[in-house]
């Protein structure tokens, strides 16, 4: 019971002052959980170290020696894979435990430290030759080996990142319009590939109990790379927009559906992005044909835009009030 039951016991009678007070004194001197602000601080030194390897590497490159980068480099990879190795649980297809606070972050230095053994390898000596896509399968390969054997999300994650820029696509949330060119035809047939792939493992995963809880991470990422590139077709096949259209429909049904079997909110927030900007650009493309004047779809755009917007607010509010009942 919480001290707000305690005060109304008290308040009946139910309970004397001095034992309120002594419950109220304990509550006081409750301890509160450091734990995610301490695996934020772990993962922020891991990002640090990483980050600092690389321009100490860069700036020092000439008075170092690449041989001594490359030591160095596989030596903190080799030792973190060792520890983890060590260290992890006998492997399961179902989730498994974290051995210690240690384990998660010091395979994420591995990984990343390995990640960067091989580029410095291909950058320096050209190990691969010109075959670059096998120098972005090597570590793509060895990042889900480890994803799956030692049962880590974040390698998972930096994995699918792998296999995206093996593919020729850019998936990290800074870079993702930036960098992705999707006026390319070809690129966004990849997005398309790429997403329905992402989302076929995450659902053969469920499946079968191939560590399950990798579910979310695949479809979470395929979903939005399937919608970008949707909506990359819709703007770049402007004769074919309204197919691409109904495509991003039958995406957002399927994300709708993962809604509510998972009760997840989060899917019902990125469908309804994601179907509100391509139903806005429908708008708009069937307001340009209706209206010849020039100013004329303009206003109306706005307004259904401004108008839609306060509509898909004030939808997911009530949306997510229902979900929290059910």
């Amino acid at each position: 019971m919480n001290l707000h039951t305690f005060r109304k016991f008290h308040e009946e009678g139910l309970i004397s002052g001095a034992s309120f007070e002594k419950v109220k004194a304990a509550e006081s001197r409750r301890l509160f959980s450091l734990h995610w602000e301490l695996k934020v601080l772990l993962y922020l030194g891991v990002l640090l170290l990483s980050g600092g390897l690389g321009i100490l590497v860069y700036e020092n490159i000439d008075t170092i020696g690449h041989q001594a980068v490359l030591a160095v480099i596989a030596l903190i990879s080799a030792a973190g894979y060792w520890y983890c190795n060590k260290k992890k649980s006998p492997f399961s297809w179902q989730k498994v435990p974290t051995p210690d606070p240690l384990f998660d972050y010091l395979l994420l230095l591995a990984c990343l430290t390995m990640v960067t053994f091989i580029a410095y390898l291909q950058y320096q000596y050209g190990v691969f030759g010109d075959h670059l896509k096998l120098a972005g399968f090597v570590p793509m390969v060895i990042l889900f080996f480890c994803a799956y054997y030692f049962d880590h999300l974040g390698v998972l994650t930096l994995a699918i990142t792998n296999l995206a820029a093996w593919m020729g696509i850019v998936v990290t949330p800074t870079q993702v319009l930036r960098q992705n060119d999707f006026s390319n035809s070809t690129l966004i047939y990849t997005g398309m590939l790429l997403g329905g792939m992402l989302v076929t493992a995450g659902e053969i995963s469920a499946w079968k109990k191939w560590k399950a809880h990798f579910r979310f991470t695949y479809v979470n990422i395929g979903l939005h790379v399937l919608f970008i590139a949707c909506l990359a077709g819709m703007f770049h096949f402007e004769h074919r927009y309204f197919a691409w259209f109904l495509l991003l429909l039958g995406i957002a049904f399927y994300c709708y559906r993962q809604a509510l079997r998972h009760h997840s909110f989060y899917f019902i927030v990125i469908m309804a992005l994601y179907t509100y900007i391509g139903l806005g650009y429908v708008v708009v493309r069937l307001l340009e044909k209706i209206y010849t004047n020039d100013l004329g779809p303009i206003y109306l755009g706005l307004i259904y835009l401004i108008a839609s917007a306060i509509a898909m607010i004030l939808g997911l509010i009530r949306f997510n009030r229902k979900m929290k009942k059910a």
